[in-house]
């Protein structure tokens, strides 16, 4: 038996492949929006643009940047052999563009009254990764 063999039976974590273009750029200060730009596939900077925004009280812009950044990230997830369950964990850097795009869906869908929406985002994040719905709250 592997130390790796999933005992429980569910679906192998999806580790997303290491895209390091993006966080450099956002972590020596290149404004996200340009770091969309240049990287439009990336989860990490549609998330981003989606907490600035939501940060200044843009919440219907925060939406459409977290729904971006969660449909960039889905994709991603299905290129990488997830099959729509399964964890995404936090703990893999990679994944947490597209972790905290549907943080950032769900929290920008409460906020603007899509109770339905909030609430299947939450559980998603809880579902995928419990360690990034308590880090990211």
């Amino acid at each position: 038996m592997s130390i790796h063999e999933n005992l429980l039976g569910g679906p192998p974590p999806t580790h997303l492949p290491d895209d390091p273009g993006p966080r450099e750029m956002l972590a020596s200060g290149t404004a996200p929006v340009d770091v969309a730009a240049a990287h439009p596939t990336s989860s990490l900077a549609w998330a981003q643009l989606a907490d600035e925004a939501f940060e200044r009280g843009a919440t219907v812009e925060s939406y459409a940047y977290a729904r971006t950044g969660y449909h960039r990230g889905l994709d991603a997830l299905r290129r990488n052999g997830w099959k729509g369950h399964g964890p995404v964990p936090w703990e893999h850097e990679p994944n947490r563009g597209f972790l905290r795009a549907l943080h950032a869906l769900a929290r920008a869908a409460q906020a603007i009254g899509e109770q339905e929406e909030y609430e299947r985002c939450s559980q998603f994040l809880k579902d995928s990764s419990p360690e990034a719905a308590q880090v990211l709250g």
